[in-house]
């Protein structure tokens, strides 16, 4: 299935090369759009297959699921649709206005979570997540991301969290690498 997600990645031309700046303020030569592969529902079906099965397979117990806002949030609610477990949306900021609560969804205190990420670089967004959510009483059970692009977010998540990568960028240029030595 890993190979299947791969194989999708460069069917639906997630990378792109030229000069960006990511939300880590890291300058690239290339970038994962990978907004352009979560809004593909096969894609999304298999993102949401394979953190189940990655999560079942090492033991990883959680009772709900969370995603930071915007592009973890599809992710984190086809998983939540894929296990049955209860859905957590974290904003970016505290609403100003109603309740103005910074987690949509229910935390209980213990709560056991599986944060789920698009694309970490440095790992300082989702650890963010992951700190707002324990402010809230939960209790982070790992941290799983569908591309890790190898850029520190390994290190710096698995001081504190069970860091799980679908794919990371070496497997997807390995992949390119196959791809254009077989011509």
């Amino acid at each position: 299935m890993k190979e299947e997600l791969i194989r999708m990645i460069f069917k639906e031309n997630v990378i792109r090369f030229g000069h960006f700046i990511l939300t880590s303020g890291r300058e690239s030569d290339y970038y994962i759009d990978i907004k352009k592969l979560i809004t593909n529902p096969r894609a999304l079906k298999l993102i949401a297959e394979l953190m189940e099965e990655k999560t079942r397979r090492l033991n990883i117990e959680f009772d709900k699921i969370a995603g930071p806002e915007l592009g973890a949030v599809p992710i984190a609610t086809a998983l939540a649709l894929k296990t049955g477990k209860p859905l957590l949306i974290i904003r970016k900021k505290k609403k100003e206005h109603g309740t103005g609560k910074q987690i949509e969804g229910d935390v209980n205190p213990g709560d056991r979570v599986l944060l789920v990420e698009d694309v970490t670089t440095t790992g300082g967004s989702v650890l963010r997540a992951a700190k707002i959510l324990e402010e809230n009483g939960a209790r982070v059970a790992a941290i799983c991301v569908v591309v890790d692009r190898e850029e520190g977010a390994e290190d710096a998540i698995g001081r504190e969290y069970t860091f799980l990568p679908l794919v990371t960028v070496g497997d997807l240029f390995h992949h390119s690498k196959r791809l254009r030595s077989r011509g």
